[in-house]
């Protein structure tokens, strides 16, 4: 069974930082595309960070590039989402996914909040 778990959210103040951590499990994390999506409150989810399985490539939404940082430890099967300067704007539920092939994700953990104020 494939488990995504987020932890690391919370409560920050604007210009502060956060890392976020995403542990897989019941998966070959070396075979997935790993992401992070976030969640606002009356919005729809939204894309913010990729990562590829292979060179570790990454892909950012326009909204944090330069400010936020995902990066992935194969060793723990983890993958974080280190979060500088942030924003009120950013205050959302984040959730990880997994991506096996394509753009699709398969699989998505149930996410942390994070609450930035100003």
């Amino acid at each position: 069974q494939v488990q995504l778990v987020e932890s690391g959210g919370g409560l920050a103040q604007a210009g502060g930082s956060l890392r976020l951590s995403c542990a897989a499990s019941g998966l070959t994390f070396s075979g997935y595309d790993m992401g992070w999506f976030r969640q606002a409150p009356g919005k729809e989810r939204e894309f913010v960070a990729r990562i590829t399985r292979t060179n570790g490539y990454t892909y950012y939404a326009d909204s944090v590039k330069g400010r936020f940082i995902i990066f992935r430890d194969s060793a723990k099967n983890t993958v974080y989402l280190q979060m500088n300067s942030l924003k009120p704007e950013d205050t959302a539920v984040y959730y990880c996914a997994a991506a096996n092939t394509g753009l699709k994700f398969d699989y998505w953990g149930r996410g942390t909040q994070v609450t930035v104020s100003s």
